[in-house]
């Protein structure tokens, strides 16, 4: 970003040259991190598919798999139960005024899997992955380890970006179906114990109302978040300047930034399936 212009700006223009400021640092940065996006997709042949590169790219993507989806799915999990459990609690009051109490199931299968499911996903896995990848890859470019890659003719997009950011957007989609189910074990749980819900009739009314659509939004919907998460962070720790002071504002510019993305993003898509009637 550039700073004030030397000459001083009479006082109505300042909002405005301020504002114009953010604005461009913005484009700036979209258009920086889909530059990153574009070159990881030319990498991927080569980090996965090439002679040099298949042994060290596939393992560099299992441990990374290991680390961002596996050792995430049991807070995930947990966090998704605690929703479908308190939706139960919420909406139980107010449907037992029209009688519909045991359409409770339908309302948490279909906002579990079209919104909650994937965008609560993402944002643990904002806490849980993306700051610990943007800490990791600014902690590599303060102590120049990029620089003595790129010594050893080692490209730092095949070998760092490439393999985080295709496991975080596979396991993001693979959370998002894990969480949809603990969702909907959650408002199985409190349905049955303080509704009065009889878990046959509460799976059949989830059954009959999920469609496939739904189901496939959610999906859709994750992939996108696991490569939003992914890309902010190894955009952002590339960046990193200053020391272990950078690589802190760098872990919580990814924090914030991402999940600031992720809700713009999934307004997008839902204002899209919404004109598309899905």
């Amino acid at each position: 970003m550039t700073a004030l212009p030397k000459t001083p700006l009479p006082l109505p223009l300042r909002p405005v040259y301020l504002l114009g400021r953010a604005v461009l640092g913005l484009l700036r940065f979209i258009g920086l991190l889909t530059l990153l996006l574009y070159d990881t997709a030319l990498a991927v042949p080569g980090a996965l598919f090439s002679r040099r590169g298949r042994a060290l790219g596939w393992s560099n993507l299992w441990a990374q798999m290991d680390r961002v989806g596996v050792r995430s799915i049991s807070i995930v999990c947990l966090v998704l139960f605690c929703i479908g459990a308190i939706l139960s609690l919420q909406m139980a009051p107010i449907l037992r005024q029209f009688g519909l109490v045991s359409t409770v199931a339908d309302i948490i299968a279909v906002a579990v899997g079209r919104e909650l499911g994937p965008l609560v996903s993402a944002i643990v896995l904002t806490g849980f992955a993306g700051a610990s990848i943007a800490a990791e890859i600014g902690s590599m470019v303060v102590g120049e380890e990029i620089e003595a890659l790129e010594a050893h003719a080692i490209d730092p997009i095949r070998f760092l970006v490439v393999p985080r950011i295709l496991a975080t957007s596979i396991m993001m989609v693979c959370i998002a179906v894990v969480a949809d189910v603990a969702g909907v074990a959650g408002g199985l749980a409190v349905s049955r114990t303080f509704l009065g819900i009889n878990a046959l009739q509460y799976l059949h009314h989830t059954f009959n109302i999920i469609k496939l659509k739904d189901f496939i939004t959610g999906l859709i919907k994750a992939g996108c978040f696991g490569t939003i998460i992914s890309g902010l962070a190894c955009r952002l720790g590339l960046s990193v300047t200053g020391g272990a002071q950078g690589v802190g504002v760098a872990t919580t510019r990814t924090v914030v930034y991402t999940i600031v993305a992720l809700i713009a993003v999934d307004l997008i898509f839902t204002s899209v399936f919404y004109s598309l009637n899905w």
